[in-house]
């Protein structure tokens, strides 16, 4: 059996990445500035890690106008929400090993403070 960390994407496992995933995920469609004030990034840094999620089909990045102004959307692909829920699926199978794992040294801790 693989063990689960050998199987994270290393596309949407980098922070800033499955930051951008979640907040999709919450809001199905969002505007690159709002989507930037949410994760705290620079343009240029947002820009790229869309850039990389786009490559890998995650993400699709819509230009547009809103009246006047230059819009710029984002929101996953179905690519990308398979990918993500993937991604929590292995996480949640991490925090359960360690979990369980943290359990029994607890347990073996006990037990030799109770001889």
């Amino acid at each position: 059996m693989t063990h689960p960390s050998a199987e994270l994407d290393e596309v949407i496992h980098q922070r800033t990445r499955l930051g951008i995933m979640t907040v999709l995920a919450e809001a199905g469609r969002i505007q690159f500035g709002a989507l930037k004030s949410a994760l705290e990034l620079t343009d240029g840094n947002l820009s790229r890690h869309l850039q990389i999620l786009e490559e890998a089909g995650y993400v699709l990045v819509e230009k547009g106008y809103e009246g006047r102004r230059p819009r710029t959307w984002i929101k996953a692909t179905r690519a990308g929400e398979r990918a993500l829920r993937a991604e929590l699926k292995l996480l949640k199978a991490l925090v359960s090993l360690a979990s369980g794992q943290s359990q029994r040294a607890s347990a073996r801790q006990d037990l030799l403070l109770s001889t």
